[in-house]
């Protein structure tokens, strides 16, 4: 019987992602601010509030948009903190909680200054999103909304596996995982933090399509690597290795270097997509070049924030993007369903 693996190495993104890091001037204030701003009405636990803190949430906004003015910035970084807490919080629940979380949300995004609430979830999302919509086009605001929705119906997916015991074979984990991951609302963030409402034939273009979906591979399944040992640590299967392995009966090493040979062939793509845009006109083409290179900076933004934040890889994350190498962490006991948390008391949204 093969040994049981202690440790494995993560594949060599940083080395084949060709991108340079910015980010934005306005960062650690605007960072600071949002962690403020949720922390006030997500009422956590002692021990939450630390791992929301290390999360740095407001550093990974201020890499993905580097060139939002600070009002824009401060939109984008409060929904990143919000998104972050959403994650986590569907992670506890089951699908009937979870729609109950959607339900409120989304109802505070279709009308943010008449939906009336007093559960923090739906309180968070009227307070960012009446802020976006003051100076949002409505293409972007539509495409926010619309995303969103699809985050929801596919964390409520998400809920039923878990409680069933269900992992997905690698074809319906793959569409579901471009949703849970909430990339989509974020590439709308795109247009709002630089001031643009790109067309619908530009939007639906099947090259703007397939940038758009090259990213979101490369940032969903290099999360899923990183994320891998704390998610096996708590027996969570809702991760592409853990899907490969079941699916194709190989070992964890193999994995993850096939996961990886995914994430590389996601910036390939990305790169020959940039190369085959049409154009638009001259106006119309300009703001396309900012989408495309702000789908870049989630590339590469995302990528070196894994090994930043502490959600990933604790206090180890500099010293493990240098060695590349993960020691399991043991397995907990079976997890158990918690309650909704205080601060959101999702049930019959108001």
């Amino acid at each position: 019987m093969p040994r049981t693996p202690r440790k494995f190495t993560l594949p060599d993104l940083v080395s084949h992602c060709p991108y340079s890091t910015r980010s934005n001037e306005h960062g650690a204030q605007v960072a600071r601010a949002s962690e403020a701003w949720l922390l006030a009405d997500a009422n956590f636990t002692a021990e939450r509030r630390e791992a929301f803190l290390g999360l740095r949430a407001g550093e990974l906004t201020a890499a993905c948009y580097p060139g939002a003015d600070e009002e824009h910035l401060q939109v984008a970084s409060d929904f990143m903190s919000f998104l972050f807490t959403l994650d986590d919080w569907s992670d506890e629940f089951n699908a009937e909680d979870t729609y109950g979380l959607a339900e409120c949300v989304m109802r505070a995004l279709n009308d943010p200054t008449g939906f009336e609430t007093d559960k923090a979830a739906g309180k968070l999302a009227k307070s960012f999103f009446a802020r976006y919509r003051r100076t949002a086009g409505p293409g972007c605001t539509r495409r926010f909304i619309d995303t969103m929705d699809l985050f929801f119906r596919a964390v409520t997916q998400q809920a039923r596996d878990r409680a069933q015991g269900d992992i997905p074979s690698l074809e319906e984990y793959i569409s579901l995982r471009w949703d849970t991951s909430g990339c989509k609302p974020c590439f709308a963030l795109i247009e709002y933090a630089a001031g643009f409402d790109l067309p619908d034939e530009v939007v639906s273009h099947p090259t703007i399509r397939s940038l758009e979906e090259a990213t979101n591979s490369f940032v969903t399944w290099s999360n899923d690597i990183f994320s891998y040992n704390v998610e096996q640590a708590r027996r969570d299967n809702h991760n592409m290795i853990a899907v490969v392995m079941h699916q194709h009966n190989i070992a964890l090493q193999e994995a993850v270097d096939l996961v990886g040979a995914l994430c590389k062939l996601s910036i390939d793509r990305f790169e020959e997509d940039r190369q085959r845009l049409p154009s638009w006109g001259p106006d119309i083409d300009q703001d396309v070049a900012v989408y495309v290179q702000g789908l870049q900076n989630w590339i590469v933004g995302s990528l070196h924030w894994s090994f930043d934040s502490m959600r990933y890889f604790g206090r180890e994350g500099a010293a493990i993007k240098r060695q590349r190498v993960v020691k399991l962490l043991p397995k907990q006991h079976n997890r158990q369903r918690k309650p909704p948390p205080d601060g959101s008391q999702i049930h019959a949204p108001r």
